[in-house]
């Protein structure tokens, strides 16, 4: 059992850096290992689990906000697997949202680079106008 690890150590072990660990702190996402928050910080295997917690969750695509909310579920004795569930789904919800958007993204792109002539001419590439156009309609060339 790893006990007594500097904040480098516990940085190097979940492979991230001493300012992501220091970030996830201020964020409540890995508690204060100082006791009354004076001298330095003092980190055990549970921070090492706590942080691989946190990478992993956001591998899946969760964001900080939803990770801090699958640390309160984990740790809550009312916890049940439909409440983890539940989170689980909405982030589902939330990445087929992002797939149909890139998808809506490629299509508009891949029609734009087939507009694209062979001409060295830049005032006649639609690429460039369509990124020149004012805000909202370039978004629309997705749709």
């Amino acid at each position: 059992m790893l006990l007594g690890m500097t904040i480098g150590e516990l940085a190097k072990a979940c492979g991230v850096g001493v300012e992501t660990v220091r970030y996830y702190e201020r964020r409540g996402l890995l508690p204060d290992p100082r006791p009354g928050k004076v001298g330095y910080r003092d980190f055990d295997a549970d921070d090492v689990r706590r942080l691989s917690f946190v990478k992993q969750a956001q591998a899946l695509g969760f964001t900080l906000k939803e990770i801090d909310e699958l640390l309160a579920l984990r740790v809550s004795r009312t916890t049940t697997c439909s409440d983890v569930r539940e989170l689980a789904e909405a982030k589902l919800k939330d990445i087929d949202e992002k797939l149909r958007t890139l998808r809506s993204f490629k299509r508009a792109l891949g029609r734009l680079v087939e507009q694209c002539g062979a001409t060295d001419l830049k005032s006649q590439c639609p690429i460039l106008d369509v990124l020149d156009e004012r805000s909202g309609k370039a978004t629309k060339v997705g749709t």
